[in-house]
């Protein structure tokens, strides 16, 4: 795309792919490599890249599910790159790009160190939200046969405010969820621990038999990341031995547009909201 010197920005690859789990791995985060390729999938022109002297520097992504939303994650620059105006850059050419989409929200979900560069773009903070932990041994999430029906589909829309069915048939073909009429749970591996979500049920009782269920299937170490107004996730997690580990703010730039959180039990992640 465009380049000054020996800095590259470009368009992110599948061969950046373990480069970019190496990146991730490095600020401690918890996505793999199929993470990674997941986001390249959905959104091969929405990650972005900054290459120096044929490196992997920084990379942002987006994800725009529909024209409604678009959602910012990977946010990343290697610990010897940074302080050169990377971030910045990257993030002016996604929300350029999300621009001239006409995409009328994008959120994401901001670390303390990340807010003050994301207000200076014109976010404003929405609401906190958690990553709870759960300590385990090594191990993958309970496997759960697949299923060409699809009983969340009509779940999902209401609880987030627009379409995102292409992230949950992605997430869906890689780990089938456990679902009822009334709620749904889906799980994945993580680089480090097991992740739990996304997550939707209309009633809070059903929600604790399905996460109960996979939880206690399963003795790995778990995260779970959730919204705080939400008392019964909360409760939930407190009583499954669950305790919070990190705080971010949710951001949004553009109309407003507000998730059910008495809904959502679980998000899907950081970088797919």
């Amino acid at each position: 795309m465009t380049g000054t010197g020996n800095e590259k920005l470009r368009r992110l690859r599948a061969e950046d792919i373990p480069a970019a789990t190496q990146l991730s791995a490095q600020a401690g985060w918890n996505q793999t490599e199929e993470d990674w390729r997941t986001l390249l999938e959905l959104s091969p022109e929405g990650c972005l890249a900054i290459e120096v002297d044929g490196h992997l520097a920084a990379t942002t992504t987006l994800l725009c599910y529909g024209r409604r939303l678009a959602w910012i994650g990977m946010v990343l620059t290697k610990a010897e790159y940074q302080r050169r105006g990377y971030a910045r850059r990257l993030l002016a050419q996604t929300l350029e790009n999300a621009d001239s989409m006409g995409i009328a929200t994008i959120k994401l979900d901001a670390t303390d160190q990340g807010q003050p560069l994301y207000e200076s773009l014109g976010f404003r903070g929405e609401q906190a939200i958690e990553r709870w932990s759960l300590p385990g041994g090594a191990g993958d999430p309970p496997g759960n046969r697949a299923s060409a029906e699809e009983p969340w589909r009509d779940l999902h829309s209401p609880a987030f405010g627009t379409d995102r069915l292409q992230l949950l048939r992605r997430l869906s073909r890689l780990n089938p969820p456990i679902s009822t009429s009334q709620a749904y749970l889906f799980t994945r591996p993580g680089r480090v621990t097991a992740y739990l979500g996304p997550c939707v049920s209309g009633d809070p009782k059903t929600a604790r038999n399905l996460i109960e269920q996979c939880v206690h299937s399963a003795r790995c170490a778990w995260s779970w990341d959730l919204f705080p107004r939400n008392e019964d996730a909360v409760t939930l997690a407190r009583d499954l031995g669950f305790s919070p580990q990190r705080r971010l703010m949710r951001m949004a730039r553009g109309e407003s547009l507000r998730e059910k959180h008495e809904a959502i039990y679980a998000i899907a992640g950081f970088e797919l909201g």
